[in-house]
């Protein structure tokens, strides 16, 4: 029996950076009379094509993109639900035009809440990061006090969650309290709802695959493009070098002088936490202040540049880490992981072969209604990628909130898994020797007040260590 085209489908492309998702996204839209929609929080800024990576008008190859330099340098990044809002309407612009929408971008969360009709607990803030915004602070004012007062009305409020966050964790201990004024529920009970919410979902969903559940906005395929670890590294070091050819300087220069033009900018957020951008800054300054030597200046423009690098890389990481943990498991809770696929962008001499041919097959069967192939036959990167790496999210998971206090290393780690990783780490395991060599006994204590022997003397300042599910 045939099967009827999906109405008013919608193609994503996602992946880590530097892996040629916006390449695909083109070749996609032009083959399939597509528009093309960006999901990158800093290309939302105008200007700044080097330091934000945007696509070229020659990479562009005349297909109309959107969501591109939206927003000012003076103004936050799009909290979600703006993100949304504005894509929707997007979405229905391109659809009147009888076109094909295609989403492309590295800001996961914002790929997700598009595709995903989930609760206001995302929508209040997916990122993790601070709103801020003025509006929510004259309406809640206590969002602007001090950490150990947020804790102590987070406790009032919902007492699990406040025992969930380590007590000097200000993001999120803020917000979870952000969740409780805005909604008057506990943070904890709108999780657990969300999690009933999925799986009523997931089990009433009709057996027809066209059909689209509660909570799926339209019909959607997503092309992961995914390259080896070790290549991207390479790669991502290599783009850097040439954003300095490029012109990165003259970018971050440009920001400095509009940042010291307008004393209020918070440099906290949005376009100044660019990795890019907050790496530079010490070498601008003491360039400025002529105070230091040549040879200073370029060591320290050395350091920025590796510094640089390596936030690239760990930023990839975290992209990979997301798609692996939170996108796998909520695709698999709508039942849409078996319209993902990954696409081995790995070798860039053969990316028409390995990325794009096949990307527009698999898009061609998808519109027309037809029968798609076993995501996980396309590639060994495909079946490895494509295992979630755990099969649940922290966050709906109540008996792993579990808080562990290694007074040896002077950390709280949260969750089973991080104290795995922790007690297996290099610097853990390294005071361990010295401990055994001096015949010390440690304890480690647990959240409830127990005590284990596990780590060394006490100590009055403890730093944490968080799991990135949140």
């Amino acid at each position: 029996m045939a099967r009827a085209p999906p109405p008013n489908p919608l193609i994503a492309v996602i992946g880590a950076t530097g892996t040629g998702k916006s390449q695909l996204a083109v070749e996609l839209a032009r083959r399939f009379n597509g528009e093309v929609i960006n999901a990158d929080a800093m290309q939302l800024y105008h200007g700044l094509p080097i330091i934000t990576n945007k696509i070229t008008e020659e990479e562009k190859k005349g297909v109309p993109h959107h969501l591109l330099g939206s927003i000012g340098f003076d103004q936050d990044t799009w909290t979600v639900v703006e993100f949304v809002k504005k894509a929707l309407t997007v979405i229905d612009e391109i659809r009147g035009r009888g076109k094909l929408p295609i989403l492309v971008g590295g800001t996961n969360y914002y790929i997700r809440s598009l595709l995903l009709k989930e609760s206001l607990i995302e929508d209040i803030d997916a990122s993790g990061a601070e709103d801020g915004s003025d509006s929510e602070s004259k309406e809640f004012p206590i969002l602007d006090e001090r950490t150990e007062v947020l804790i102590a009305k987070l406790r009032e409020l919902d007492p699990v969650m406040a025992d969930r966050w380590h007590p000097r964790d200000r993001r999120k201990i803020r917000r979870s309290l952000q969740i409780c004024l805005r909604t008057g529920k506990p943070a904890s009970q709108m999780y657990e709802e969300q999690h009933v919410r999925r799986q009523t979902a997931n089990e009433d969903q009709a057996t027809d695959e066209s059909n689209v559940n509660d909570l799926v906005r339209f019909p959607a395929l997503l092309f992961w493009v995914h390259a080896a670890q070790d290549v991207l590294r390479a790669r991502l070091d290599g783009r850097v070098d040439k954003m300095l050819e490029k012109g990165l300087l003259d970018e971050v220069e440009e920001l400095n002088e509009f940042q010291n033009q307008r004393k209020d900018v918070d440099l906290t957020r949005g376009i100044w936490v660019s990795i890019g951008y907050k790496e530079l800054i010490p070498f601008f300054r003491a360039r400025r202040g002529g105070l230091v030597s040549e040879e200073w200046l370029e060591k320290s423009k050395a350091q920025a540049i590796e510094q640089i690098k390596a936030g690239t890389r760990q930023y990839a990481k975290r992209q990979i880490k997301y798609i692996r943990i939170q996108l796998l498991n909520a695709l698999k809770d709508t039942r849409l992981s078996d319209k993902l696929f990954v696409l081995d962008g790995t070798d860039v001499s053969k990316f028409e072969d390995n990325v794009e041919k096949p990307a527009l097959e698999i898009a061609e069967q998808f519109l027309n209604g037809d029968a798609l192939p076993d995501a996980t036959t396309l590639s060994e990167a495909a079946k490895e990628m494509l295992t979630p790496k755990r099969d649940y999210v922290l966050s709906e998971r109540r008996d792993l909130w579990v808080k562990r206090e290694c007074e040896m290393c002077n950390v709280i780690v949260v969750g089973e898994e991080d104290w795995k990783k922790h007690v297996k780490g290099r610097m853990h395991r390294i005071k361990e020797k010295k401990r055994k060599k001096a015949g010390t006994r440690p304890h480690r204590q647990d959240t409830d007040g127990s005590t284990r022997r596990d780590s060394g003397p006490p100590q009055d300042v403890l730093e944490f260590k968080l799991s990135d599910d949140w």
